[in-house]
C-alpha cells in the first residue's frame, strides 16, 4: 500500500492520539480514518446507496377515504 505524509497542526495531532489512545499522531490518524470509513459503510448498509431504487419511494401510508 502507498504511503502519504500529511501535516497536522501538533494541537490536532496530540487531540487525535489522546482519543484513539496512542503514542505515535501516525497510527492514532490512521486508526481514526479508519473508523471513520468502517462507520461510512455501516450506514451505507443500513440506508442503502443512490442506486437502491426504494431508498427515495414514498413510505408514507395513503390516506384513509373518509366515508
Amino acid at each position: 500500500m502507498a504511503k502519504v505524509t500529511i501535516s497536522l497542526d501538533s494541537d490536532l495531532a496530540i487531540e487525535v492520539m489522546l482519543l484513539a489512545g496512542t503514542r505515535s499522531p501516525q497510527d492514532a490518524v490512521e486508526l481514526i480514518v479508519r473508523d471513520y470509513l468502517q462507520r461510512g459503510h455501516r450506514t451505507e448498509a443500513r440506508t442503502g446507496d443512490l442506486t437502491d431504487p426504494d431508498r427515495l419511494a414514498d413510505r408514507r401510508p395513503a390516506p384513509e377515504d373518509g366515508r
